[in-house]
């Protein structure tokens, strides 16, 4: 599929967000009822409720009175609060402290003076986690993010020098677009821009190249059905100071998504390739709805609430 000029109707973008929340909010508790716990892989599940605990944080700054929210804050606070959850997140060990991490850092703010993330939060920053250490840019950025994020001091380089060694910013323009990585790129822009409550702290030579490299992968991904890495290049557009629903791409991104979406709400897989079977059993359905549909919801009651915020000239705290 190809972009068209002409933006999506807001009334159907409106109703694409309402749909995404809407089935999140009904659906999300299974994530955390016996029969999630028992039918979910352990690691995949603990992803997804970071996920859930993350899209919970945006859905309450911009949208707090929205009822949707309710299932969706029930859910995190459910886990947030659980003895047992915590030793979940070290099943794997690669991830482990980056999830102990999240977890410290999302925790809804009613635990913020205690509950088993404090623990968690205190075994992953031990150590020489918090120091630039042997990470990679990526990982450097986002541990920085979720550092700042639960409050606990770090030794991690700042937001323009991160920046400067991300892949996104040494993509130069004779290197072809297929080389990025859609799902580093934009989240080494949410990072910047707290997905989309600040500004991403971008001059403008910086600003200027995230935001082509940003509108051609979205092109790009449109083109090829990708609904998942759509969503989240709308939303990075967004969190780059566009308007997704005036850009060429971004407005083929969202009609995109507004066309694949059922009627209950979900986007039925991650791309066009990767589509939910027509006879799919609820736990199938779920496990290839699940991410995009929380993304769409993510992106599109950030983009809805408020008009992108003004770009800032140097560095973000």
């Amino acid at each position: 599929m190809g972009t068209r000029p002409a933006g999506p109707d807001l009334a159907a973008v409106t109703g694409l967000s309402a749909g995404a929340r809407r089935w999140i909010g009904r659906n999300c508790g299974y994530l955390d009822d016996p029969s999630g716990r028992e039918e979910l892989p352990v690691t995949p599940r603990v992803k997804a409720l970071l996920q859930l605990a993350l899209l919970r944080r945006a859905w309450a700054k911009a949208e707090p009175e929205d009822p949707d929210l309710a299932g969706v804050a029930a859910t995190v606070d459910r886990v947030w609060r659980s003895p047992d959850h915590p030793r979940l997140l070290t099943a794997e060990p690669r991830y482990a402290r980056q999830f102990q991490l999240m977890y410290g850092a999302l925790a809804p703010a009613g635990l913020a003076a205690g509950g088993p993330h404090r623990a968690a939060l205190a075994e992953a920053t031990a150590g020489d986690f918090l120091t630039p250490r042997r990470k990679s840019p990526f990982l450097h950025l986002e541990t920085r993010y979720y550092a700042e994020l639960a409050g606990v001091p770090h030794r991690l380089a700042d937001y323009p020098e991160l920046y400067r060694i991300s892949r996104l910013a040494a993509h130069t323009d004779e290197r072809p677009i297929a080389e990025l990585d859609v799902c580093n790129v934009t989240h080494t822009v949410f990072h910047l821009a707290d997905f989309g409550f600040r500004a991403p702290g971008l001059d403008g030579a910086d600003l200027a190249h995230a935001r082509d490299r940003v509108h051609r992968l979205t092109e790009e991904c449109v083109r090829r059905g990708e609904w998942d890495l759509t969503a989240k290049l709308v939303l990075a557009q967004y969190c780059l100071g566009l308007d997704p629903l005036s850009t060429p791409s971004g407005a083929a991104g969202l009609r995109l998504l507004a066309e694949v979406q059922t009627p209950d709400g979900a986007l039925p897989g991650r791309s066009a390739t990767d589509r939910a079977a027509a006879d799919a059993n609820p736990v199938a359905f779920f496990r290839a709805s699940y991410q995009s549909t929380l993304v769409v919801a993510l992106a599109t009651v950030v983009l809805l609430h408020r008009a992108p915020a003004e770009p800032a000239l140097g560095g973000a705290r």
